[in-house]
C-alpha cells in the first residue's frame, strides 16, 4: 500500500505526464511490461484523423523511463506531421522497447510485442526503427497482422533505409538549388553524423555526386566500413561543430541542433535523416534562420521511409515510391521559397501544411 507522500509522488507524476499529451496533442499512450519475456514498452498513438497511427519501433537502452517516453511522444508526432505534409492518408504512432538490442532482444520478446500490437486492433502499425530490423518485424508478424516493413520474401516492401535515404538527398539537393541556385553537389563539403542503414546509403548517393564526404560514427565498425567502401575521410564528434563545410547531415539520433551548436557552426545547409534534430522547435529554427543557415525540416525529408512502408497498405509498387519520394525535392523548396517570402523559418513553414491538412482532416 502507498504511503501518503507516495500517493502525492505519483500524483505529480501523472500531472506531468498529461501535461505533455496535452501540450503534443496525443490520443493515447499505452505502457507495456511482460516478466516472462523482460519486455517493457510504450507506443504512443499521437493523432488518427488521417487514418491509423503508422511509425517504427526504436530499442534503445534508455537512461530512465522517463527519456523513454519523451522520445516515443516526440517521435510519434513527427509521424504524423510526416505523413500529413507526405500526403499519405496515415496517422502519427511509435513504439519504443527499452534495452540493448545487441543483448536484450530475442524471438519470444518479439512475439510478445507483436501480441500486445494485435490487442490495439488496428489503431497503431508498427515497422522497423533504431535497433530493429526487417527479420524482426517478420517475427513481429508472425503474432499480428498490424505490421509493415516485412522482407520482400514475405510479400512485404523490405528494409525501408534506402528510400529514407534517397528522401533526404533529394530535400539535400533541394536546399541547395535554393542556397546556390543549383542544385549540384559536386565538391560540396559534405559533413554525415551517422552513417547506419540510412547514413551509409546517402553517403552513396554523394560519393557518385563526386560530394567531398566526411563522416562520423559511434559504430566503429560502420565508421571504417564506409570509409574503405567509399573512399571517404572520417571526422571526430568533437571537430563536428566547428567544421568548414558546406552542408551538415545529422543522421543519428535527435536534438543534436541546440543553442551551443548553432551558434557556433559553420554551415550554409543542414539536411539529415535524424528525426527531431532541433532541441527546441521554434528557438533553434529561430537561431538558423537568424544565422542564414538553410533548414530543411527533418520531417520533410526524411520521409522516405514512411513512404515506404505505406506502399504495402496501398500495392504502391516500387517506381511510385520512389517517385513519391522524389516529390520531396519539390515541396522542400517550395517551403523554402514560401519561408523566405513570408520572413519565418521553414520549420514553421511546413508545420503549418502539414497542421492545416490535420486539423481539415483532408484524405487524399
Amino acid at each position: 500500500m502507498l504511503e501518503s507522500k507516495e500517493i502525492i509522488k505519483s500524483a505529480k507524476k501523472n500531472d506531468l505526464v498529461f501535461s505533455h499529451l496535452l501540450k503534443m496533442g496525443h490520443e493515447q499512450v499505452v505502457f507495456f511490461n511482460d516478466s516472462d519475456t523482460n519486455l517493457k514498452a510504450i507506443i504512443a498513438i499521437h493523432n488518427t484523423a488521417l487514418g491509423p497511427s503508422l511509425g517504427g519501433c526504436r530499442m534503445w537502452n534508455y537512461k530512465t523511463d522517463v527519456d523513454a517516453l519523451n522520445d516515443v511522444l516526440r517521435l510519434s508526432r513527427g509521424m504524423s506531421l510526416k505523413a500529413s505534409i507526405s500526403g499519405l492518408n496515415l496517422g502519427g504512432g511509435k513504439a519504443v522497447i527499452m534495452g540493448d538490442s545487441s543483448k536484450d532482444k530475442t524471438e519470444d520478446l518479439l512475439k510478445k510485442f507483436g501480441k500486445f500490437i494485435d490487442g490495439l486492433n488496428g489503431r497503431y502499425i508498427t515497422a522497423e526503427d533504431v535497433g530493429m530490423t526487417t527479420q524482426d518485424m517478420d517475427i513481429v508478424s508472425t503474432q499480428t497482422k498490424y505490421v509493415t516493413g516485412i522482407s520482400r520474401e514475405k510479400g512485404g516492401s523490405g528494409d525501408p533505409s534506402p528510400v529514407t535515404a534517397f528522401g533526404v538527398y533529394m530535400g539535400m539537393k533541394a536546399a541547395a538549388k535554393f542556397k546556390w541556385g543549383n542544385d549540384s553537389l559536386q565538391g560540396k563539403k559534405v559533413v554525415i553524423q551517422g552513417v547506419g542503414k540510412v547514413g551509409e546509403t546517402l553517403v552513396s548517393y554523394l560519393a557518385k555526386d563526386q560530394a567531398n564526404i566526411f563522416v562520423n560514427d559511434i559504430n566503429k565498425v560502420n565508421l571504417s566500413r564506409v570509409i574503405e567502401k567509399y573512399g571517404v575521410a572520417s571526422i571526430e564528434s568533437k571537430d563536428i561543430q566547428l567544421a568548414q563545410a558546406d552542408i551538415y547531415a545529422p543522421c543519428a539520433l535527435g536534438a543534436s541542433l541546440d543553442s551551443e551548436f548553432i551558434s557556433l557552426c559553420n554551415y550554409s545547409i543542414i539536411a539529415g535523416a535524424a528525426n527531431n534534430q532541433l532541441a527546441n522547435e521554434q528557438i533553434h529554427a529561430k537561431m538558423l534562420l537568424e544565422r542564414d543557415i538553410v533548414y530543411a525540416p527533418d520531417f520533410l525529408i526524411n520521409a522516405g521511409g514512411l513512404i515506404n512502408v505505406y506502399s504495402e497498405l496501398n500495392s504502391l509498387t516500387r517506381d511510385e515510391v520512389y517517385k513519391k519520394t522524389e516529390d520531396i525535392y519539390n515541396i522542400t523548396l517550395k517551403i523554402l521559397t514560401e519561408a523566405q517570402r513570408r520572413g519565418i523559418t521553414p520549420n514553421l513553414a511546413a508545420l503549418e501544411i502539414a497542421n492545416k491538412r490535420l486539423q481539415s482532416k483532408i484524405i487524399l
